[in-house]
């Protein structure tokens, strides 16, 4: 079937950041390598290195979630993973439905359900093994070694290894992920194993669904926050006096502005501007999209106090410091001195804060979907899901499988973001560097 791609402007914004990310990474190869102190300690923690993997199987979602098409003779925008998921993403029953309660068409009348999910299990494991597989080859292509070196490197490691990394740990979180993902795929394709809500929606598809818009909202509002902490925080500390006081009036006044207000009065806002400039007309995912690109923005402006506050503390002791002190005496340009040698030594605290923001900003994005000012309501998310639930829960029988499944997708991610973060802050402790 022909098909044309659609770009949305989450997905332009999500995939800049992944191309800004790698060519950052591909430029700094050398220096990585040669600073094994802060990198190479992430790597071997073992809790931070299958939180890191839980992570990246998140952002993989993201990414087939991000790449939107339009199929012809058809005007609904679907993304890859839709594709994938397909036809989940069509009530499949007519009302709520318990996990594992009801079969779908499709299911196989020839063996009980736990009989056949246990099949299901067993084909899953088998793929499993050749996906590890698959993963070990290429390790030993890269490493160039023989798979009994291979071997002893992944059960007998010591400090003469050939990788820094902790084999045995990917391996063990590759392998846990993958089989639970597969072993899910094939489940969905015969159960509602998390259920159906009041329109017959499967519950998993959404929680998967739901992924994407948790990932964006904590990073594309990061990085919203980023550029306004560093350029007001550095400017505060390095020249002080006037340009100081108007920059702590101006955060001191934004902060104490209530964000949710805020958010509500630019959101509506929003849709009067969309509704009087035939907005109406719009498709619902565009208008989802660009009230979802608002948010991000609102809540990156709103946000950034707190670290403006934390890296004009840093550009005060900076400015302090003899080589900061050396270069004003010879005569160097307040500009040139800020990008050399203060903005480099403010890094790590922009990445500590990255991390550590991105899981309080998910949480956030359910409060304010809950209380009716997050995503737009058409949008799967977290939020929505729980602000659904909440009617939910007063049905009798009581229809609890909605929030359980929004809720332990999203601690699994605030949970592994949390703990990747603490190990980061930690190979940023200058303690730690020094011993």
């Amino acid at each position: 079937m022909p098909f044309t791609f659609i770009f949305l402007w989450t997905d332009i914004a999500f995939w800049g950041l992944i191309i800004f990310f790698l060519l950052m990474i591909f430029f700094r190869q050398k220096k990585l390598i040669n600073e094994p102190s802060v990198v190479f300690k992430v790597l071997q923690n073992r809790i931070g290195l299958a939180c890191g993997m839980i992570l990246l199987a998140y952002l993989i979602v993201t990414a087939l979630d991000s790449i939107h098409v339009q199929i012809a003779l058809q005007h609904e925008i679907k993304s890859v993973l839709d594709l994938i998921l397909s036809p989940l993403d069509k009530p499949m029953l007519r009302s709520y439905t318990a996990p594992f309660a009801a079969t779908y068409a499709l299911a196989p009348s020839k063996f009980s359900v736990g009989a056949h999910i246990f099949y299901l299990g067993i084909f899953s494991l088998f793929c499993t093994l050749i996906g590890v597989m698959i993963v070990l080859s290429w390790i030993r292509y890269y490493l160039k070694c023989s798979w009994k070196e291979l071997y002893n490197q992944i059960l007998k490691r010591n400090k003469n290894s050939i990788c820094p990394i902790c084999l045995k740990t990917v391996l063990l979180t590759t392998a846990s992920i993958l089989f639970i993902a597969l072993w899910m795929y094939f489940l969905s394709r015969y159960y509602p194993i998390f259920g159906t809500d009041k329109i017959g929606h499967d519950v998993f598809y959404q929680s998967i669904k739901s992924i994407r818009t948790a990932l964006l909202i904590g990073g594309l509002t990061t990085l919203f926050i980023i550029p306004f902490a560093i350029l007001f925080g550095t400017l505060a500390g390095y020249f002080r006096g006037w340009v100081d006081d108007v920059i702590q009036y101006l955060y001191m006044t934004l902060s104490s502005i209530p964000g949710i207000l805020l958010i509500a009065a630019t959101l509506l806002m929003l849709d009067l501007w969309l509704n009087h400039n035939g907005g109406m007309d719009m498709n619902m995912v565009r208008r989802a999209d660009a009230r979802l690109l608002l948010l991000c923005i609102i809540l990156g402006i709103t946000s950034w106090t707190s670290l403006c506050r934390l890296l004009r503390a840093e550009t005060l002791k900076l400015r302090n410091m003899a080589y900061v002190e050396a270069g004003i005496v010879l005569g160097g340009r307040p500009v040139g001195i800020i990008l050399r040698h203060i903005i480099p030594n403010l890094m790590h605290i922009v990445l500590i804060t990255f991390v550590l923001d991105f899981s309080g900003l998910v949480l956030a994005e359910a409060v304010l979907s809950y209380v009716g000012v997050g995503v737009d309501p058409s949008m799967m998310s977290w939020g929505n899901m729980i602000n659904r639930a909440r009617l939910e829960l007063a049905r009798e029988p009581i229809v609890w499988w909605s929030l359980l499944s929004a809720f332990s997708f999203m601690f699994i991610l605030v949970l592994s973001a949390n703990l990747f973060a603490d190990v980061v802050r930690d190979a940023y402790s200058p303690r730690d560097r020094t011993e």
